[in-house]
């Protein structure tokens, strides 16, 4: 490696310098803070875990966003963790293994193998909530409205939600009964919403089908019109399917009376984490951001691969994402310039600003004096025998 790029860090790895990793420091604090006001408890799972555990359940989408390696110590593999919800998972079924309801919250660095999309790097700040023991409706509102009221809190100047739910899909692939390379070539065309796939696959289906239903459904999003419109196309469906549209309907109603300036839209194609998802799913977006800046949904089974099921919803959000798209105003108070001094007495007057103040002492080798220093707005000067902070004017 020449000198020249000796220190260059690799693509999608960057260092966050001030002021903006005091920002992303700030949201963090205010988002684990009002978490833990709705009663979730801050949990700090290890960077590293054996790939057994992360790639269960939910983990096993993971597989190809997971560095791994080798652990010197027992030389079984490893994998830096590319996603905290099935560590937060694996805490609630195996390692707390509470009774009832329990609510966990966490933030910090995960890893990624390559970026997700062209906007992100590969070292995203993910945070999140997850809601364990409770299989009820009440639990999935509780989590979409703690992200709202998050992204609020964000400064977001509106957003957009994306509801579905993978129950519909489920349930109209099992009546299809279709050969698993057909499901699989369905299943990507739906993923994809490639209309023209889907007709090729499923074109030779009869009216009143499943194929022909999962065809119609590919066609259908926008917002609350699209709830009859699927009403309508997959009237004769299986008891499940329109028990989650009836779902999918109540919860919009919420939505719209708690927080009617968000926008709300329905996408039945919306498959993400379909191999473990198992509800409802969600997505939100930002006016700027192509891509979704926090997501989640319903996950039943991911408890019982570590040995104790427990129903689970939750979603996880991009703080730096967050902070770059808001328009959150931080208090931005300036610091005091303190000089270098012999004096004893100038140490507990810094001392005692420090309780409540930023105080920067300047060193005996420092040139700036604290008109020179740009984070300071004033400084501490003797008066007679007492210390006082005036204006730098």
């Amino acid at each position: 490696m020449t000198d020249s790029n000796r220190w260059l860090l690799p693509d999608g790895v960057e260092d966050i310098l001030p002021p903006l990793a005091g920002q992303i420091e700030a949201l963090r604090r205010d988002v684990m803070d009002t978490c833990q006001r709705w009663g979730y408890q801050l949990v700090i799972p290890p960077l590293i875990e054996y790939l057994d555990s992360l790639f269960t359940g939910t983990g096993h989408d993971l597989a190809l966003q997971t560095f791994k390696l080798t652990d010197q110590l027992t030389g079984r593999m490893m994998g830096v963790r590319a996603d905290m919800t099935p560590q937060a998972a694996r805490i609630d079924a195996h390692t707390l293994r509470r009774e009832g309801v329990t609510r966990l919250c966490y933030a910090g660095h995960v890893l990624h193998t390559r970026p997700e999309h062209m906007l992100t790097g590969r070292t995203p700040i993910q945070a999140g909530c997850e809601l364990f023991g409770s299989k009820s409706e009440a639990a999935d509102c509780e989590i979409i409205s703690l992200l709202l009221d998050v992204l609020r809190m964000g400064g977001l100047p509106s957003v957009h939600l994306d509801l579905g739910h993978v129950g519909i899909y489920q349930a109209l692939i099992r009546e299809a009964d279709v050969d698993p390379q057909t499901e699989a070539a369905i299943f990507d065309a739906m993923r994809r919403k490639s209309v023209p796939e889907l007709d090729t696959l499923l074109g030779g289906c009869a009216d009143q089908t499943a194929g022909a239903r999962l065809r119609a459904l590919a066609r259908i999003s926008g917002g609350r019109e699209t709830l009859a419109q699927a009403r309508s196309a997959l009237e004769g469906s299986a008891v499940e399917v329109m028990a989650a549209l009836d779902q999918l309907e109540r919860i919009a109603d919420m939505l719209t009376e708690s927080y009617p300036e968000v926008v709300l839209g329905f996408d039945f194609c919306e498959l993400r984490g379909y191999n473990y998802h198992t509800g409802m799913v969600f997505a939100v977006y930002a006016p700027g951001h192509g891509e979704a800046l926090a997501k989640g949904g319903r996950y039943d089974s991911i408890g019982q691969d570590f040995g104790r099921a427990r129903p689970a919803t939750g979603f996880s959000v991009d703080i730096r994402a967050l902070v770059a798209l808001g328009q959150r105003r931080q208090s931005m108070n300036g610091a005091i310039w303190a000089p270098h001094s012999e004096d004893n007495s100038l140490a507990g007057v810094i001392a005692g600003l420090r309780l409540t103040e930023t105080v920067i002492q300047a060193m005996p080798d420092d040139p700036k004096t604290g008109s020179q220093n740009r984070e300071c707005d004033r400084q501490l000067v003797k008066q007679g025998d007492q210390w006082v902070v005036e204006p730098i004017r």
